[in-house]
């Protein structure tokens, strides 16, 4: 069966702005100044004494979401992986513990460079390895069907997990090396809500804007409007910041 290209532009896409996350890191972790870029192990004396990870600023419950890593180095080691987990997978192994990070645990899911997945201690062949500078790695997590797929230089992988919609817990992007000057740089992110359900939920998060839902909705419709609201929140953020650039001629100043 085709694997359908990755979602990068289309209806109901639309780009994301989350960035690798200055606070959930490994010590031996350092981002860039704009947060997009990740270099781990680079201290030149100390070199790699473990595995490093890092997570993404934002954790997704619904719809279904893309972006692209590009390994700006050709990776090497025991392991350098990108996926997802919970805010309770671990992000740093020390002591010399040079180990498949992501996957290690039922906390996240991860592929590694060297072709195979691992989930829950597991692990299983899913492609070639990749060991060209300038790969571009893409990672569609669909919470809509609850699976979990990766891209090689825009050529569809197939489905590597599922049963992902079951976590009950939001899943943040991961990324994680064994290797000295690993260099990865967060590219293209997008979203989209594939049902009608989550398009109307959307819809309803976003006219709220910054207020809480109304006390006459149902506790559970509450909660998943909290939800929404928090993976949404950037885009009302920069309809607010559009609507306030307005000339005096009426014109909307381009952003």
């Amino acid at each position: 069966m085709p694997v359908p290209a990755p979602p990068r532009h289309g209806r109901h896409v639309e780009e994301d702005s989350w960035t690798w996350d200055s606070e959930a890191k490994s010590p031996a972790a350092v981002l860039s100044s704009s947060q997009k870029a990740v270099y781990f192990h680079v201290d030149p004396v100390l070199e790699s004494e473990g595995t490093a990870g890092v997570r993404g600023t934002k954790g997704f419950s619904h719809g279904e979401h893309y972006w692209e890593i590009e390994f700006l180095e050709p990776p090497f080691g025991t392991s350098v992986m990108v996926g997802v987990g919970t805010k309770r997978a671990p992000l740093h192994a020390g002591d010399h513990q040079y180990i498949d990070l992501l996957g290690k645990d039922g906390e996240s899911w991860g592929l590694s460079y060297k072709g195979y997945i691992w989930h829950d201690g597991k692990s299983q062949k899913y492609t070639e390895p990749f060991y060209d500078r300038m790969t571009v790695i893409g990672v569609l997590l669909n919470l809509h069907t609850g699976t979990l797929q990766f891209y090689r230089d825009g050529l569809g992988l197939g489905v590597a997990f599922q049963g992902l919609h079951e976590a009950g817990v939001p899943l943040y992007p991961l990324a994680s090396s064994t290797a000295a000057e690993t260099e990865l740089l967060l590219g293209l992110r997008t979203f989209r809500f594939t049902s009608l359900q989550e398009r109307c939920l959307r819809t309803l998060a976003l006219s709220l804007g910054q207020r809480e839902p109304p006390d006459s909705l149902p506790p559970s419709l509450r909660e998943q409007l909290r939800s929404y609201a928090a993976e949404t929140g950037h885009v009302a953020k920069k309809a607010r910041e559009k609507r306030r650039l307005i000339s005096g001629s009426g014109s909307v100043v381009s952003l």
